[in-house]
């Protein structure tokens, strides 16, 4: 049996979790066709709560949080994958109720698994992650829908978290004018440096109205955060505008009208990443190693190691992280 080093997350006596990092052997895995060695994964919020014994996200501890991972093919059961096969898998049921990237091995079906694009690296991947990968389903289904550069200013909410920080690079790549919201700061300066033509308080966007509409502001959104902030987007949203919902990191209500939907004729369009076809995930990546690259993905990324992995997850909780986490497993 070989050994590899993962973080362990324990459910003590008195209801609290610890996390540790331990020696884990490979043949305790689940079961799956794939066995892959783990070179990085990235921190995402869900990963923190995992992390923090959140039993709607993991059901049974002890546990391995990561909803990401990029590594090499060690076994493989598939005729679609090779051992030495550089694979990426992020999203069902990874890091959840499943051993994830915060490990140096998994295993998982071949149904999980997208070939690594040859134009953006083992780390880039990870820069990118889940949060990357959601942020690029926003600007796309908000591209289907209609919206052009030249429409006006799009607004991305929790612009200096993993996703907003991906949306804002992508949409300025795109020629988009991106407004980037934060409660951060020390946000303007990242966010201008990525992209954000102007940044604007959270609070802003937080303050209850009872008006059914407000003024015509927004060509297109990405919400992060829901409840309040996502009613005031869609009264604000411009005649036909759309606004992209992938989160709840402020609530998960919506106490709304109809009255933006029926008298503007804007859209909220929802946004999941996990348990999407193997097709449209391998097509997304593409993407992301192609035309929507972002040039500079290392200026929004900062590298952690085993030794600070569970201080940095709470730090991800705690709404204090700044850009990408990445694990090195290396480390």
């Amino acid at each position: 049996m070989q050994d590899f080093k993962a973080l362990l997350v324990e459910e003590t006596k008195e209801n609290k979790y610890v996390s540790k990092v331990v020696q884990r052997q490979v043949d305790d895995l689940p079961e799956g066709d794939i066995l892959v060695r783990v070179r990085y994964s990235s921190l995402n919020y869900k990963d923190a709560l995992s992390a923090s014994g959140n039993k709607g996200v993991t059901r049974n501890y002890p546990h391995t949080p990561g909803i990401d991972a990029a590594g090499e093919v060690v076994e493989s059961g598939a005729t679609n994958f090779k051992p030495g096969d550089e694979v990426i898998v992020i999203g069902y049921d990874l890091g959840m109720n499943t051993s994830g990237g915060f490990g140096q091995f998994i295993r998982v079906p071949h149904q999980w698994v997208v070939p690594r694009p040859p134009s953006l690296g083992m780390k880039e991947s990870m820069i990118l992650g889940t949060a990357g990968f959601t942020a690029a389903l926003c600007v796309e289904k908000l591209l289907l829908n209609g919206m052009e550069p030249g429409d006006g200013e799009v607004l991305v909410t929790g612009a200096t978290g993993g996703v907003g920080a991906v949306a804002v690079a992508i949409l300025s790549k795109l020629g988009y004018s991106v407004v980037g919201s934060t409660g951060k700061t020390y946000g303007e300066q990242f966010l201008s440096g990525i992209g954000a033509s102007r940044v604007i308080d959270r609070q802003v966007l937080s303050e209850e109205n009872s008006r059914p509409l407000l003024k015509e502001e927004w060509a297109g959104a990405v919400d992060v955060v829901g409840g309040q902030p996502l009613v005031n987007i869609l009264k604000s949203l411009k005649y036909g505008a759309s606004v992209a919902c992938c989160g709840l990191v402020g609530s998960p209500s919506l106490p709304a009208s109809v009255f933006p939907f029926i008298l503007r004729g804007v859209n909220l369009l929802g946004i999941d990443s996990v348990n999407l076809p193997l097709e449209t995930k391998t097509r997304v990546w593409n993407l992301l190693a192609g035309d929507w690259k972002i040039d500079s993905l290392e200026s929004l990324c900062h590298d952690v190691g085993f030794d600070e992995l569970s201080e940095s997850l709470q730090a991800v909780l705690a709404g204090q992280a700044v850009g990408r986490m990445v694990l090195n497993l290396d480390s």
